[in-house]
């Protein structure tokens, strides 16, 4: 093929020259583009108001639960990840306080703000409106954004600074300006910030600017060095927090990182799987062809746009692949870089337009990025209205939400059981129990996690007035009372009974519940002490099909 559109062709030979963008393809006139925006406009506004509905009415899950404990908390940093996440929340409570709709609010934001910005990035790439349609709708059309979004996760406060930090880039192609180096590292520190994963970006990053015939005037430059070390000056809290903590964060990561197990087509099968299901049936063959095709045309006319949208998306896919062949990749693992795809997919294909595809293969093309939009926010509404309002549980103990659900029949019990002993406090063994109990009393009675202790370094006293000396109830899941653990607590436990926790009818998980005397817990045991070891966390997350969060 010939005539291969260029997206930031190389800068004139002056000093200060800006790199323009390609001509307008396929442009609507005014008057036709203006039914397609309405749309538009008014497809981004209901699916906002149905994530607005969902957060509201489905109760927190357990990690929610536990990441709104961190938003309570004036740690620099956490164990399991930066602390972005936690802020993003606290930023929601402080206007809806703390309910479901509070904590979950962040998320919309974000999933507006990645919206506004891919937009912009494939505006400028293509003065296409159609192109910019596209970008605007692929996530309302896939899973994993057009629902999900409103379900916080520290992915969902690192994609918005991801992509900005994505359309810094594509303004310093554009312009030619160093400067932009500047604002890609700060989006850079603040994506790092939300989530380790952000650093799978950096290939990307080095390919734009060590493949181009550009490289040697920015490697001459100060800019690429000044955006490295704002990047590390933004992420320094969780540098200040590892460095007073044993590294524990990165030694932690570097575990799971590197953890490996036996190859498993079962493992393999989850991810593919997850990612039609998540990105959508359609949707992620059209973004996968979208990327191959601008990886070819960026890579073989070494153009710094094509080659950093197509790396920053391929790289940590080809790497997810690899890695579920021995583990299982968790859901919102790749959560973080199927935006940039959307916004290469969109450029594909305006830029097709240019090349020397068939009127037929250009048809095509548009049909099935219309099908895949058409049909996955046709899935995301029937996901919803699934969870919101029909009254089956279609899929048994394997749903997604309702094997979180259900901990207010839990509470209720471990309440009754307060009143009828006049216990203080409550204790659970795992931190998913943890946080659906804190995030159920609301601070009106101390929750305690008595293990695991290295997630809560730097937690603020939990209320040991109200714990010394005092009887507690202890709450966990069958079989945790029977753990080897025990030998380690001087507790003397009596049982109480035990509860069920149901969604739908469906039975998820039995929990156990005893009064326990005579001990208090230790907030800050030893770091070789069974009750503290991160190490064992990280492996006992990692099995192959337990998955639960990279960075």
């Amino acid at each position: 093929m010939s005539g291969q559109p260029t997206l930031t062709p190389p800068p004139r030979l002056a000093k200060s020259a800006a790199v323009t963008t390609s001509p307008d393809i396929t442009v609507f006139p005014r008057g036709a583009a203006r039914r397609p925006l309405v749309i538009a406009v008014l497809v981004i506004a209901a699916m906002t108001l149905l994530r607005i509905v969902y957060a509201g009415a489905i109760e927190l899950r357990t990690d929610e639960a536990y990441y709104w404990t961190w938003s309570k908390e004036g740690a620099l940093s956490f164990l399991d990840h930066p602390p972005g996440i936690a802020w993003l929340i606290r930023f929601g409570t402080a206007i809806f306080g703390d309910t479901t709709l509070g904590v979950r609010f962040g998320g919309i934001v974000a999933m507006l703000a990645t919206q506004l910005l891919l937009a912009d990035v494939v505006r400028r790439l293509t003065h296409d409106v159609r192109a910019v349609l596209f970008a605007v709708l692929m996530p309302e059309a896939a899973l994993y954004y057009g629902l999900l979004m409103a379900k916080v996760a520290p992915d969902v406060a690192m994609i918005p600074f991801a992509v900005a930090m994505m359309w810094s880039l594509v303004r310093l192609a554009q312009s030619g300006d160093g400067r932009w180096w500047l604002a890609a590292g700060l989006f850079a520190g603040l994506s790092m910030l939300s989530k380790f994963t952000a650093i799978m970006f950096a290939p990307a990053v080095a390919a734009f600017l060590l493949v181009p015939d550009w490289r040697w005037r920015w490697l001459r430059s100060p800019y690429p060095y000044l955006a490295v070390l704002v990047a590390i000056a933004v992420f320094s809290p969780v540098l200040v927090w590892n460095a007073q903590h044993d590294w524990a964060s990165f030694r932690f990561q570097g575990v799971r990182a590197t953890a490996s197990y036996g190859i498993s087509l079962r493992t393999i099968g989850d991810f593919i799987g997850l990612q039609f299901g998540l990105v959508g049936f359609v949707m992620l063959p059209v973004v996968l062809t979208g990327l191959v095709l601008t990886a070819w045309r960026g890579y073989r006319a070494r153009e710094p746009v094509g080659i950093l949208l197509s790396t920053a998306v391929l790289v940590p896919f080809l790497y997810f692949l690899a890695k579920s062949t021995t583990l299982r990749v968790g859901d919102t693992w790749p959560m973080f870089m199927w935006p940039v795809g959307f916004a290469a997919a969109a450029v594909n294909l305006a830029a097709m337009a240019k090349e020397d595809w068939s009127a037929r293969m250009l048809r095509s093309s548009v049909f099935w990025a219309k099908t895949a939009v058409g049909s996955g926010i046709a899935f995301v509404v029937i996901v919803f209205l699934y969870y919101v309002a029909a009254p089956w549980n279609l899929l048994g103990k394997i749903d997604p939400i309702g094997a979180e659900a259900g901990y207010e029949q839990v509470a209720a019990r471990a309440q009754a059981a307060l009143d009828e002993t006049g216990a203080t406090w409550i204790a659970t063994t795992d931190y998913r129990t943890y946080a659906m109990m804190r995030w159920l009393f609301r601070g009106r009675v101390p929750v305690i996690e008595i293990n695991e202790r290295g997630r809560f370094q730097d937690f603020r006293d939990p209320g040991l007035d109200r714990i010394k000396g005092h009887a507690g109830i202890y709450v966990g899941r069958e079989p945790d009372d029977r753990s080897s653990l025990w030998e380690n607590i001087p507790a003397k436990r009596e049982q109480l009974g035990e509860v069920e926790r149901r969604w739908r009818g469906v039975l998820a998980d039995t929990y156990v519940i005893e009064k326990l005397t005579g001990w208090t817990p230790e907030l800050s045991p030893s770091k070789d002490s069974p009750l503290f070891w991160w190490k064992v966390l990280a492996f006992l997350s990692l099995s192959p099909l337990a998955g639960r969060g990279l960075g």
